[in-house]
């Protein structure tokens, strides 16, 4: 069972572009929660980190973020620390997140327009999605949007996160 929504939080899908978002999921008693979180969520790296160190600690919370057709990134909080992938680090060159992620995670933005995936990748591990599988959808070309669906739906709450998708926008 799924829950959506956070309670009565007022902010809207981040809506940049189509397909564009960020969101947040966490469980509670074996429900996940998913809900939008605010666009400056998107934007910047320590808004992402503090939506999501708002979240239960003990619920595996964690954030998507799908930024145009470029990249996504996935923040996941284990204990006091906040575990971070991006899809592609070349986007550091055009997005400040992706940037910003690269120097959270001590990686230099590349000289090259190779997409390259950077972080843990191993972050979602314990719920059931492995590095591989992570990596695995860097390498689809998928959209940002269609990998972290297919990702939450991995996770068990693709239903619930399409859901909060469509409040904000009809492309769900």
């Amino acid at each position: 069972m799924t829950a959506i929504g956070d309670g009565g939080s007022t902010f809207a899908p981040w809506e940049s572009a189509p397909g564009d978002f960020a969101v947040a999921a966490y469980r509670e008693d074996g429900v996940w929660h998913v809900s939008p979180l605010p666009g400056r969520a998107a934007e910047d790296l320590a808004a992402l980190v503090s939506a999501l160190l708002q979240r239960p600690p003990d619920g595996a919370p964690l954030a998507f973020v799908a930024v145009d057709d470029d990249f996504w990134v996935v923040a996941r909080r284990v204990g006091p620390d906040v575990r971070l992938v991006l899809s592609d680090a070349t986007a550091a060159s055009e997005w400040p997140i992706a940037r910003e992620v690269l120097d959270a995670l001590g990686e230099p933005v590349p000289d090259d327009d190779e997409p390259q995936v950077v972080g843990d990748l191993g972050l979602l591990a314990d719920l059931g999605l492995g590095a591989g599988e992570v990596e695995d959808l860097c390498d689809d070309e998928l959209y940002p949007d269609e990998a972290c669906l297919e990702m939450a739906s991995r996770l068990g709450f693709g239903a619930q996160l399409r859901q909060v998708l469509r409040v904000g926008s009809p492309a769900y």
